[in-house]
């Protein structure tokens, strides 16, 4: 028996356009996923109005990156105080 889970694809839109989402997630889950991005993207654009679509994809792109990386961090600090405290 494989523990695969199914692929669910779904249909969202994203800075305007229609785009096809397939992954192992739920679909209310890819939906949010998408939202986030559009939000960002759009606060971006009302930020930079004149830059081009593919440089504003980048910022955003670059910023949510940022924020991965900030988490990260923090998880490690994090799971240093709790091995402190064990």
């Amino acid at each position: 028996m494989s523990s695969a889970r199914e692929t669910t694809s779904v249909r969202v839109q994203i800075f305007g356009e229609e785009h096809i989402i397939k992954g192992q997630a739920s679909q209310e889950y890819i939906e949010e996923l998408a939202l986030l991005v559009d939000l960002r993207l759009e606060e971006v654009q009302r930020s930079n109005p004149m830059l081009p679509r593919h440089q504003i994809a980048i910022l955003v792109a670059i910023n949510l990156a940022n924020e991965l990386e900030k988490l990260k961090g923090e998880y490690k600090e994090l799971l240093a105080l709790l091995e402190e405290a064990n």
